[in-house]
């Protein structure tokens, strides 16, 4: 069947083969309200702090899904990282992968933070724990990249 035709001045969608995005409403500012707490296999209590698009490092849009988990603190924390590790391929997985559909800009990478604490993205904090990892959207499952 052939495309409809557009009308006069307008482009036609841009066609490029892979993953493309498009955040869905839970990726909305003010959907963060509930905190509502992710279950992970570990078991820690984990709540999605915010969502951020931009450039990945390897060119294309890069998502980075940042969670608190506050288990995962050096200072009485009880998570480590060997832990938490599962939390993070699972929150691809399960939770940032359903969330991006396959309109919108070519999506490169998904980048999964933990942190025991809220730190402004871009922004050093010495008393803070991060884990951080890289994947790339494929065949329905996030590929574990590495830093």
């Amino acid at each position: 069947m052939p495309e409809p035709a557009l009308p006069r001045g307008a482009r036609p969608p841009a066609r490029r083969a892979g993953r493309r995005v498009a955040l869905a409403l839970a990726l909305v500012p003010g959907a963060l309200a509930a905190q509502e707490v992710i279950d992970v296999p570990s078991g820690q209590p984990v709540t999605l702090y915010e969502t951020i698009t931009g450039e990945a490092e390897t060119g294309g849009m890069a998502v980075r899904f940042r969670f608190l988990a506050p288990q995962i603190a050096r200072d009485g924390g009880t998570m480590p990282f060997e832990l938490a590790a599962g939390d993070i391929e699972f929150l691809c997985d399960s939770y940032a992968l359903p969330r991006l559909s396959d309109t919108g800009p070519e999506l490169a990478q998904i980048v999964i933070t933990l942190m025991d604490r809220p730190v402004p993205f871009g922004q050093a904090d010495p008393e803070a724990t991060q884990f951080f990892e890289a994947f790339r959207p494929e065949d329905g499952r996030c590929v574990w990249e590495g830093f």
